[in-house]
């Protein structure tokens, strides 16, 4: 059953009546919550909503997630994420993001086999726009001004995260709270943030060591910024890339010459960028996130709204099936197969790792090949799976890990390991009670006053 598309206001009201039918008009701040509202109202069944906190100006920032079992622990089953706007005149993502909610939930009710495949696999949580208050001062037909850009405060939210290479001292704003919170309680597996203002997909690291830089200004090309996992946010940047219908040409908005070759590029290579939430999503929780840039005009005349649509459903459709790749499982005590909380998985010559859940449960998204993984936990020696084999990369292995307290299994070469676990829980740890601090010295200070 195709639905027409009539006003905005005329489909919001009969919404729940017709199923669904999302107008590709601009929605601005009580559009976008009315639209996720009328979701939940539509698909009781496999939505929720929920919000991760306030913005500077008092507007709640609006969740809605969609899977099969809204409402029960599926042992292994990852959490997705899709986040947009946090430049609020880069108003395409929100659009792209409140199509792709309501694509998914009406797929799924019709019986769609690559929806049903994913939403009863993983839980997507879809965040529109997370810098409300600039969207709202934004002005359609800006292509390249930064009215907007920023939020309540005049700050730029992707430069606001503490860095992983330098301090980063811009006091943290409710927003940038409001996601560090968000990805504190929620072990999110993979993730997109999607921007405007080229057309690419941006991998990790966007910053790099200070000696390591250069800057365009001075004729040197900037360094490229190798993370450990380098290979996996490749193939997920090219997965993307291929599956958007010019993405992956890879020329520059003008189309006179190739700038981004396959249309993915690492973020420092491009150009650095100290205090990002895609560093900080990949370093602080084993969240794999990549920035997608998704129009060369960031706010472009809503006639081309549907343009977009069509060229970036499919490729995110593409992307949030790579959230079942690699291994995935539970690390368990081998004497009460109890679930161990909180223990961090390596992969044998990559400095960097996943941590449990309460439940024990751990992702980690790999290409095929053989690999070892090394696992740090409290109260357990630690220790090493050799032979490890991932095959595909459309279905994750499950292993399941079992720790043992015998110190004979003690791995020879586990103190780098054991200080990167501890360096980026006690880094976790810290960032939170600082906030406690300043939260508490605010209050009194406002009691005095």
């Amino acid at each position: 059953m195709n639905f027409f598309c009539l006003t905005k206001f005329a489909v919001l009201s009969l919404w729940i009546q017709t199923g669904a039918c999302l107008n590709f008009t601009y929605h601005n701040y009580e559009e976008m919550v009315e639209v996720l509202v009328q979701i939940n109202k539509t698909y009781p069944d496999i939505s929720r909503i929920y919000s991760i906190g306030m913005s500077t100006q008092g507007r709640r920032l609006w969740v809605v997630t969609l899977t099969g079992a809204p409402d029960e622990t599926v042992k292994g089953r990852p959490e997705v994420k899709l986040v947009g706007s946090i430049h609020g005149n880069e108003v395409v993502g929100r659009e792209m993001l409140l199509h792709f909610a309501e694509y998914l939930a009406e797929s799924y009710r019709r019986g769609d086999v690559p929806a049903r495949r994913l939403l009863d696999g993983v839980r997507v949580h879809i965040a529109p726009n997370i810098n409300p208050d600039g969207s709202e001062i934004a002005a359609e037909g800006d292509c390249f001004g930064v009215e907007g850009r920023a939020n309540g405060n005049g700050v730029d939210l992707n430069r606001n995260f503490p860095d992983f290479f330098e301090d980063n001292n811009s006091a943290r704003q409710a927003e940038t709270l409001a996601v560090m919170k968000w990805l504190r309680r929620t072990h999110f597996v993979l993730s997109a943030n999607l921007h405007g203002g080229a057309v690419v997909a941006n991998y990790p690291y966007d910053n790099a060591p200070r000696h390591t830089k250069r800057r365009r200004n001075r004729g040197r090309k900037n360094t490229y910024s190798l993370s450990p996992d380098d290979d996996v946010f490749k193939h997920l940047a090219l997965t993307y890339s291929y599956s958007h219908p010019t993405m992956h040409l890879g020329t520059t908005c003008s189309g006179k010459y190739v700038e981004f070759l396959d249309g993915i590029s690492n973020g420092a290579h491009w150009y650095a960028v100290k205090g990002g939430m895609q560093d900080y999503n990949y370093v602080t929780s084993g969240c794999m996130e990549l920035t997608l840039e998704v129009s060369c005009c960031k706010y472009p005349p809503e006639a081309e709204l549907e343009q977009f649509w069509e060229a970036n459903r499919p490729a995110l459709m593409a992307f949030l099936q790579k959230a079942d790749m690699g291994l995935k499982g539970a690390v368990l005590d081998s004497s009460t197969y109890e679930p161990v909380n909180g223990a961090c998985v390596f992969v044998q010559g990559r400095l960097h790792f996943v941590q449990t859940t309460r439940h024990g449960e751990y992702w980690r998204l790999l290409l095929p090949g053989e690999y070892s993984l090394v696992v740090v936990a409290h109260g357990y020696p630690t220790q090493v799976f050799t032979d490890v084999v991932v095959n595909s990369t459309e279905s994750a292995r499950v292993l399941d890990l079992m720790l043992t307290t015998d110190s004979d299994f003690t791995y020879p070469g586990y103190r780098r390991y054991e200080n990167a676990c501890r360096k980026v829980t006690e880094l976790q740890r810290t960032m939170f009670q600082r906030k406690r601090r300043k939260t508490r010295h605010g209050n009194k200070r406002r009691e005095s006053n």
